[in-house]
């Protein structure tokens, strides 16, 4: 009686229907990461909007009322070159906050570079075993 080994009782139609379910159970890992991707964006996104948009409101009125402190203590001597200057400083603040977010919107990462990463490395896997 001949020694078995582990492989020789599958057929081709065992070994394409192994390797679907791998290929099935690979897609729908990386489809979980791509799903927790795109939760954890969109958490961080909100998260974002509501703190900028809190943040420039009371930056907003305190730049407000700290010009208004500045005008009212200038207002007999040097209340016009006091706006000027405070609206020039104003002015720079806004053009160079706007060249940051320029910045950073244009090196911002792939949304999905884990993920696409991740299915290189399967894809590499896979072609390495052929």
């Amino acid at each position: 009686m001949p020694d078995k080994t582990p492989g020789d009782g599958k057929g081709l139609l065992a070994s394409l229907s192994t390797l679907a379910a791998t290929l099935v159970a690979i897609a729908h890992t990386r489809l979980d990461l791509l799903s927790s991707d795109l939760e954890e964006e969109r958490e961080h996104l909100l998260s974002l909007l509501v703190l900028s948009l809190s943040a420039l409101f009371f930056l907003g009125i305190g730049v407000l009322l700290a010009t208004l402190l500045v005008v009212v203590a200038f207002w007999d001597t040097y209340r016009l070159p006091v706006l000027a200057v405070l609206a020039g400083l104003f002015l720079a603040a806004g053009v160079t906050a706007w060249r940051i977010a320029l910045h950073k919107a244009r090196t911002k990462p792939k949304l999905f570079a884990a993920s696409l990463s991740e299915l290189l490395k399967d894809r590499q896997q896979l072609v390495s075993r052929l």
